[in-house]
């Protein structure tokens, strides 16, 4: 039975993914940062009626002291590890020039520097072994610029452009990089990210229509999470995975402007889908 790690698993993507692929015949080490918010996997598992296969585990990847222990759990090399999914991810709304520097850095700290962390981690057993996949699950976001949402987007792209480059280093040891990339999809990350919106903010009539805008086009085009989870048990179970898997309408439509359309024309389009023009300063 192959086995892997996957990260975040408390809700949304990771959530999905663990169930999907427990499904399909996986061993899961399901982790989270916090295991007193283990409840809902715990249902879907039941549900699915696949418990027996996911072991839960504390994980913060921001937390060099919290991989070791997960690492050392996974008990390798004595048990191999066949892939890693990383899904932690959090964000924050807001202008830039609004946002403290807390908020960026917490943003880049578990979508960027905490995939780096785990991975490092990981890739000795990885070579030694000659084969793994790490997955990542990236984002549409890593396709365009958004307003106010700055700090996820540039984490998105760092973490995009780090893949790209580490492909070439461990491809020579079989160690497949993926990025899985969804558009908008119903998960808690929208409830839960802060949204710093300043009374005095000069910003403040782009950021209210945002706010009404985002969460009505979320109501009604974001998708059920399980399509992420399917793309990953696809990316897994494929013999020759491709680097990147876009999710959903946006995202095809977002991967395929990306690399026809000038960026300006991008920023126009996106502009016309939020209706920026109505915003009145």
């Amino acid at each position: 039975m192959p086995r892997v790690l996957i990260t975040g698993t408390s809700s949304g993507f990771g959530l999905t993914t663990t169930v999907e692929l427990a499904r399909h015949g996986w061993d899961v080490i399901a982790t989270m940062r916090d295991l007193a918010k283990r409840r809902e996997l715990d249902e879907a598992l039941h549900k699915a009626g696949v418990s027996k296969s996911v072991t839960v585990g504390q994980l913060d990847v921001t937390d060099s002291q919290s991989i070791d222990r997960a690492v050392a759990d996974i008990d390798l090399p004595n048990r191999s590890l066949d892939a890693v999914v990383h899904n932690a991810g959090v964000a924050v709304g807001g202008a830039f020039e609004d946002l403290a520097e807390a908020n960026i850095r917490r943003v880049m700290e578990v979508n960027y520097f905490g995939v780096l962390a785990l991975t490092k981690r990981l890739l000795p057993a990885f070579r030694a072994q000659r084969r793994g996949r790490i997955v990542i699950i990236s984002s549409e976001s890593a396709f365009a610029g958004q307003p106010a949402n700055s700090p996820y987007c540039a984490s998105k792209w760092a973490v995009e452009g780090w893949a790209e480059s580490i492909a070439y280093e461990v491809e020579h040891f079989g160690i497949d990089i993926i990025l899985v990339e969804p558009g908008p999809y119903r998960t808690s990350i929208w409830e839960n990210s802060p949204r710093v919106f300043p009374k005095d903010s000069a910003y403040l009539p782009l950021l209210r229509h945002l706010e009404v805008t985002v969460d009505a086009l979320v109501a009604k085009t974001a998708g059920d999470p399980i399509d992420v989870g399917k793309g990953v048990a696809k990316a897994l179970a494929a013999r020759h995975p491709r680097f990147r898997y876009a999710v959903g309408p946006t995202a095809k439509f977002n991967h395929f402007a990306r690399g026809k359309l000038p960026s300006t024309v991008v920023r126009k389009i996106i502009g016309r889908f939020l209706g920026l023009s109505r915003v009145r300063w």
